[in-house]
């Protein structure tokens, strides 16, 4: 810029352009985009049995009044069961971990996670988290969502029949439907996949067949 000055015949010397600059509040830091890491590709493999593999993302929607929102959605590949559906302004690796906690008291702990890129899951408080619970954690390849395309088919009927369709007032109308609509999903909807069972069907037959 200073250089582009003093061409066009300018006689301002530098530390006069800069003051200038500065008091235009023109100095602000430039944002390089994150270099993440290589990730090798790892084909999906359907589990064989419950825990065994989590896969996990975030979804973005807002209120009325344009508050953002964000919705932490787990989901238990072996019978497509919706763990965790998670609403709220603010979600961040500490609640996760939080929240992941709880579905393991419940559900015991899953050998891996999948997940994407994402700030939360690439934090230094989560990949610890992991390293303590012993759960491997697979990052799909950046720009690759359908290396997770369990989760991201899930997202997608949950944003036609749900964000798409509706408009909310507030966070606890947003939780309530959402509630509904993953219980409706986990107890009522059948899955050509799971030989037309609805995901909690699945899991009982399988936990009666292995008991027997």
């Amino acid at each position: 810029m200073y250089d582009r000055l003093r061409i066009e015949g300018h006689p301002w010397n530098h530390k006069r352009v800069y003051r200038v600059y500065t008091s235009l509040k023109l100095n602000l830091r430039r944002k390089h985009k994150r270099r993440l890491p290589h990730r090798p590709a790892v084909p999906m493999s359907i589990p064989l049995a419950p825990n065994q593999m989590w896969s996990m993302d975030f979804m973005n929607d807002s209120l009325y009044d344009g508050r953002k929102v964000k919705i932490f959605n787990v989901l238990e590949e072996f019978n497509r069961q919706a763990l965790c559906m998670e609403v709220d302004t603010s979600i961040n690796s500490k609640r996760v971990i939080e929240l992941l906690d709880r579905l393991i008291e419940k559900h015991n702990k899953p050998l891996s996670i999948r997940t994407d890129n994402g700030p939360e899951f690439m934090s230094n408080i989560f990949l610890d988290w992991c390293h303590r619970r012993k759960i491997y954690h697979q990052f799909i390849q950046p720009g690759k969502p359908v290396q997770n395309s369990l989760v991201e088919r899930f997202n997608g009927s949950y944003r036609k029949e749900i964000l798409d369709a509706y408009i909310f007032y507030s966070l606890n109308e947003f939780r309530l439907v959402t509630e509904n609509w993953k219980n409706e999903y986990n107890q009522y909807r059948p899955h050509d996949s799971l030989k037309g069972l609805t995901p909690e069907l699945y899991l009982i037959n399988y936990n009666n067949e292995n008991n027997n």
